[in-house]
């Protein structure tokens, strides 16, 4: 097994419209044996980083390890990866087993017991070991999935790489194909990169996250880090569903002044605020689910409800005072009527301010680690 360093790596693309850079002087360092998720949203270049460490795509400056080794001018092949793809890449008109042992056959000198056995015992981890004899237009969505999966696995890469290999699975399906996973990555303890835009995917199968965007790192680490600790307002609105409440303010002695709220914080936070923000314009930030409609604080909002979703063990109130609109999620058991006025608190330790103007975080805890200006980030685990 081998972990994988990214040193200041680069890719650009020549165009009509000029130079594009899709990956902007990103640095990484993923852990042997870690599952390390890349989000972000279409177009921030998380797909062309995954194919330069398979080898798919070249390298325009920067270089990248795997163990100790070099890798930028090593074939595909000969990398130790194994990659799973969108679209499952099966051969039609093989069976399963010819599917799972063509690229043993190809790449190495394995003799034909061996590999039979290697495809077998990868079949029956997999759950597929009845369908060895079946064509790939004969399985279902997740069956083709599980067998992609397990032509990987059969080659016992020192790294697999997966690039959204669940997005054409339906809801259901996909949720159960996240534990399979899980699961067999815990079982391999081989070091996985893994690519998708569902924030949801990344936050509870990773044991770290990259936000990317635009080709730079926003932010890495632990699903825990980055939802309560976002480090931009970027982070902040990717990451959490629904979406984190958003308020253009100022800070005046200590007070949040909205457009058509005022709401006090406590001297340490506002102090904070003040030591590190570089624009008169902030933006109040606070998520749904943190927002409280405990009202024995003294400091309250008053917005009335104009919408009541219920989500079975939850309930969200789509809120509105004046032109400013909230999201408020409450327990299912909680009860309000349309029209109705409701009173809330924000907790201060669920509060985030950023500055209006580089986006930073002015609150977020000091050892995140994050870039807002385009530069390279290098991700190490946080102890």
């Amino acid at each position: 097994m081998s972990g994988i360093t990214i040193d200041n790596v680069r890719k650009e693309y020549d165009s009509d419209a000029g130079t594009i850079r899709a990956v902007d002087d990103v640095s990484l360092d993923v852990a042997d044996g870690e599952f390390l998720t890349i989000v972000g949203p279409s177009g921030s270049g998380k797909s062309t980083l995954l194919r330069m460490i398979a080898g798919l795509e070249d390298i325009t400056d920067g270089e990248i390890r795997i163990g100790e080794t070099v890798v930028n001018d090593i074939a595909p092949q000969n990398r130790g990866v194994a990659m799973v793809f969108q679209n499952y890449a099966l051969y039609p008109h093989m069976s399963v087993r010819q599917n799972m042992s063509y690229g043993l056959k190809l790449t190495t000198d394995l003799g034909s017991d061996e590999i039979r056995r290697r495809v077998e015992s990868t079949a029956e981890m997999m759950g597929i070991g009845d369908l060895l004899d079946k064509k790939p237009n004969n399985l279902s969505g997740g069956q083709q999935q599980r067998v992609a999966t397990g032509r990987a696995i059969v080659r016992q890469p020192d790294v697999f790489l997966f690039d959204e290999p669940l997005s054409n699975l339906d809801a259901k399906l996909r949720l159960h194909m996240r534990t399979e996973l899980q699961r067999i990555q815990d079982e391999l303890d081989t070091t996985s990169v893994y690519v998708t835009h569902d924030q949801s995917e990344a936050m509870t199968m990773s044991d770290r996250i990259v936000i990317l965007s635009e080709g730079t790192i926003q932010q890495v680490g632990t699903p825990a880090e980055v939802y309560a600790e976002p480090v931009n307002r970027f982070v902040a609105d990717f990451i959490g569903s629904p979406s984190m409440n958003f308020f253009d303010v100022r800070l005046e002695n200590g007070v949040l002044q909205g457009a058509d709220f005022d709401y006090e914080i406590p001297s340490g936070l506002a102090s904070t605020v003040e030591a590190n923000r570089t624009a008169e314009n902030l933006v109040l930030g606070i998520r749904p689910e943190h927002v409280s409609v405990d009202t024995e604080g003294e400091e309250t909002v008053t917005a009335t409800l104009d919408v009541l979703e219920h989500e079975g063990s939850d309930n969200y109130l789509y809120l509105s005072n004046g032109d400013t609109e909230w999201t408020v999620r409450v327990d299912g058991s909680t009860r309000f009527e349309w029209g109705e006025s409701v009173e809330f608190t924000l907790p201060a330790e669920h509060l985030h301010v950023f500055d209006g103007e580089t986006g930073e975080n002015l609150v977020a805890d000091e050892g995140a680690t994050a870039t807002t200006d385009g530069s390279s980030v290098t991700a190490s685990v946080r102890e």
